[in-house]
């Protein structure tokens, strides 16, 4: 009998269509999730080109370039949603990119007063972060799968970044406000994305980060003139507004409509490691064994967090149907 009830039951068309809805969803959810691996991925497969262009350019000027060129080509491309333009999402915008700035400004400072290492592993304790901020600003709680994906993601940045160095200088609170910048804008990208136009909201960002880093080019390396606009700068800049602005911003505003803000920030955990694999294939960089158990530390991590959360989905859909 109850064979019989459940077979009818799957036949009912509002069954049906509930569950259409929810494989649906969770499609989106693991659509989005696989483009934002691929964000972390451009960003990681650009690291080498960054840096290397960033020990002859300023970085402010750098992120002057970057953004207002991003900005610029962002807003050629959103000329038709111009009548969507409000005080609402140019508010919007501004706060995403006034989050994005001060990371970058912050993880710049931290940089001048502690080991890369340190700030990189601090920096990506944003994973960690990202949920307590969702619940303290929005009052959503993170699933036990993606808490624990983020534990075990931190403890493989550890390896990964080979943090030996922490303490409590300017360095490392430095580093923890970047951390905080960066959480912050994950949170509220999920947050925003979901109520205003994707490529008004993406333009104003860059914009914004581009006359903040105007400003901050002036004050702090006296000019926004590159010193060199030599292959090197030029390509970089190709390279990091394209793929690493442009494509990773806009399929981050545009994606995290369909996920979590604690499975993003665990997910972008990937970037120091695609870093590292793209270093070791294309620069001569050495990954270690302590490194390659990190990495595979944060991938266990970002499985749990998707793995956890489709089981979790199946088991309330089977509750439901009894």
């Amino acid at each position: 009998m109850c064979c019989i009830f459940t077979y009818h039951l799957i036949q009912c068309p509002f069954y049906q269509s509930e569950r259409l809805r929810v494989i649906s969803n969770k499609f989106k959810e693991l659509g989005a999730d696989f483009l934002l691996l691929m964000v972390a991925v451009a960003w990681g497969s650009t690291f080498f080109v960054v840096q290397a262009a960033v020990n002859e350019t300023p970085v402010y000027t750098f992120l002057f370039w970057r953004f207002s060129l991003a900005g610029l080509l962002m807003a050629f491309i959103s000329f038709k949603q111009i009548r969507y333009l409000n005080f609402k999402v140019l508010k919007a915008g501004a706060l995403l990119g006034l989050f994005m700035f001060l990371g970058y400004a912050f993880q710049t400072f931290a940089l001048t007063y502690t080991y890369s290492s340190t700030v990189g592993f601090i920096t990506g304790l944003s994973v960690i972060v990202v949920p307590f901020v969702t619940y303290l600003i929005f009052k959503q709680k993170a699933s036990m799968f993606s808490t624990l994906g983020a534990i075990i993601a931190s403890a493989g940045l550890y390896f990964l970044t080979l943090n030996n160095e922490l303490g409590l200088s300017l360095g490392e609170f430095y580093a923890f406000v970047c951390a905080m910048m960066f959480a912050l804008h994950i949170v509220f990208t999920g947050h925003l994305s979901r109520r205003h136009n994707i490529y008004l909201l993406v333009t104003i960002q860059f914009l914004t980060v581009g006359i903040c880093s105007f400003i901050g080019g002036f004050i702090m390396e006296g000019s926004i003139i590159p010193p060199n606009t030599n292959r090197l700068f030029v390509d970089a800049i190709a390279i990091t507004v394209i793929f690493a602005t442009i494509f990773a911003f806009w399929v981050q505003t545009a994606m995290q409509r369909f996920t979590t803000a604690a499975k993003t920030a665990i997910i972008f955990t990937m970037e120091p490691v695609s870093a590292g694999i793209f270093g070791y294939l294309f620069a001569n960089e050495l990954l270690t064994f302590p490194q390659i158990c990190g990495a595979v530390m944060i991938l266990g991590g970002m499985l749990t967090a998707e793995l956890g959360s489709y089981y979790m989905e199946q088991y309330r859909r089977r509750n439901n149907a009894i």
